[in-house]
């Protein structure tokens, strides 16, 4: 007797491509987050002394979350990814703009804050090129784009192409597997 198929084998996840988008982007804003050294200092200055208080302390990690938007915005691609997967795509779109605006809104204002002390931008420009937070950013845009209406029908269309192809394809050895029985030439 046949063993059952595991769940993740009859589940038939949806957007896949968008979802790995999505995964890949918040794994990369998170690290490009997670490795600034200030986080600790962040701790050990506001939040650290207040723990004895929670309402103070839930009011300044809320401050803190929203000080580092790149982590609030990993979250919120993360969270698109999850209703892509879903099926929702206009609720996942939607977190995934979000999460990816926020991130480049908080880019934005470090865009102004070093054109503003040093004159130039390139001085923030240059390393968040080749940064994880960058690299975050890029895959999060692709991941919106993909799951945009047109994109959505291009991928629906290219998937029956896809399919009619593979099936005439499948009649095509079929049907030259019955022509030719063992034993007999072909001229």
């Amino acid at each position: 007797m046949a063993r059952p198929r595991p769940w993740w084998k009859r589940r038939r996840v949806r957007h896949r491509d968008a979802v790995v988008l999505c995964v890949l982007s918040s794994a990369f804003l998170a690290a490009g987050e997670l490795t600034v050294p200030v986080l600790a200092e962040v701790y050990a200055r506001y939040l650290e002394p207040v723990l004895g208080d929670p309402l103070v302390l839930a009011l300044r990690a809320l401050l803190v979350v929203f000080a580092f938007t790149t982590a609030l915005g990993a979250i919120l691609v993360l969270l698109g990814g999850w209703y892509f997967l879903r099926g929702r795509v206009p609720r996942g779109r939607f977190l995934v703009g979000l999460g990816v605006g926020l991130t480049s809104l908080s880019l934005v204002s470090k865009l102004a804050y070093y054109t503003l002390t040093r004159g130039s931008p390139l001085a923030f420009l240059l390393p968040l090129a080749t940064s994880l937070t960058g690299v975050g950013i890029l895959f999060g845009l692709a991941a919106h784009t993909v799951m945009g209406q047109y994109a959505l029908l291009a991928k629906k269309r290219a998937a029956l192409l896809w399919r009619r192809w593979r099936l005439a394809r499948r009649r095509a050895l079929r049907s030259s597997r019955t022509r030719r029985t063992p034993g007999t030439r072909t001229e």
